[in-house]
């Protein structure tokens, strides 16, 4: 896809943040595309899903120290980059649109001359270590939409990690990687306008997903005796609880045995490794039973009701008995 063919959607000169959700609303921004493509560690395509459905609300991260940090320091980070690659870097305040994939959508932090992107990070000093081989992976597909929806050669994407170590990594456009997100995300948007929810993935978010879908149990009881597919998962998570419970019991044995080595050592170094033993400082806790005891006309103004929830329990059936 040649340049002139992006689509400039909106202009985003004067537009409020709701105007701004509204239009994510319709599609599948860069930051959506790891998630859209199941490669997110952080959210689930069933979370995405609830929130282009209309379901569920993004959640607001704008308070965030992370957020609030990143945005402060993208123009910091943007002019540092352009000081040091020598490229000229310059805002697109609008969001673009892919001119066939029309869900696929791109907010770019700078663009970079007449064929790249500039795509601005910050990262904690405990995450350096997933930049050591490159650019993490949910990164990667960010950086590989906007050279989808811009038909742009190369993106630069330059991250300042803990404060102080400046980094600059290109990815270079490969029509292979794309064509797969792409099909990926058409998948994912074909689920979001047919209204298919999409698999469970085991994730946490994929769990709270769950929760939010079905807050409330009907009390009924389904009959899935006689579902395969069903019967055999219910036995493998029978099967994988068991040897959850075997290995955790080895788990505690070994640490036991480690921390009857170390005594009263603060900590252990190992060919490889090192373990501590520390102990906590001592915290003041409220003594509720207490206040209940000798201020029980004040307890009833402070309570309030939380919801329920749902708990998964799991019941094995006793083998029935032979008669005599």
């Amino acid at each position: 896809m040649s340049r002139s063919n992006v689509v400039r959607l909106v202009s985003t000169q004067g537009m409020s943040r709701e105007q701004w959700l509204a239009v994510r609303q319709g599609g599948i921004g860069s930051s959506d595309a790891a998630v859209a493509a199941g490669l997110s560690p952080y959210k689930s395509p069933l979370e995405l899903w609830l929130e282009k459905t209309g379901r569920k609300p993004a959640e607001d991260l704008s308070q965030s120290e992370a957020v609030f940090w990143g945005s402060t320091l993208e123009a910091i980070i943007a002019n540092v980059y352009a000081n040091r690659s020598g490229n000229k870097v310059r805002r697109v305040n609008a969001v673009l649109q892919h001119s066939e994939h029309l869900f696929m959508l791109a907010n770019l932090d700078r663009a970079v001359g007449s064929d790249g992107v500039l795509e601005v990070k910050t990262a904690g000093g405990h995450s350096a270590q997933f930049w050591e081989d490159g650019v993490p992976e949910h990164y990667q597909c960010q950086v590989l939409h906007q050279l989808a929806v811009t038909g742009k050669a190369w993106a630069d994407v330059a991250v300042l990690i803990g404060g102080q170590d400046f980094r600059i990594y290109r990815i270079e456009r490969d029509e292979s990687q794309i064509a797969d997100l792409i099909e990926r995300e058409q998948v994912f948007w074909g689920m979001v306008e047919s209204d298919v929810q999409p698999a469970v993935d085991g994730s946490e978010s994929s769990g709270s997903a769950l929760s939010f879908l079905y807050p409330r149990d009907s009390g009924m009881e389904l009959d899935c005796t006689e579902s395969p597919e069903l019967n055999s998962t219910f036995h493998r998570l029978l099967q994988v609880r068991s040897e959850l419970g075997e290995l955790e019991q080895s788990e505690s044995l070994l640490r036991q045995q480690l921390q009857s080595a170390m005594g009263e050592a603060t900590a252990a170094r190992f060919a490889g490794g090192r373990i501590s033993w520390k102990c906590a400082k001592d915290s003041i806790r409220f003594d509720l039973p207490r206040f209940q005891a000798e201020h029980s006309d004040l307890v009833a103004q402070y309570q309030q009701i939380s919801p329920g929830f749902r708990r998964f329990l799991v019941q094995i059936d006793k083998p029935k008995q032979q008669a005599a």
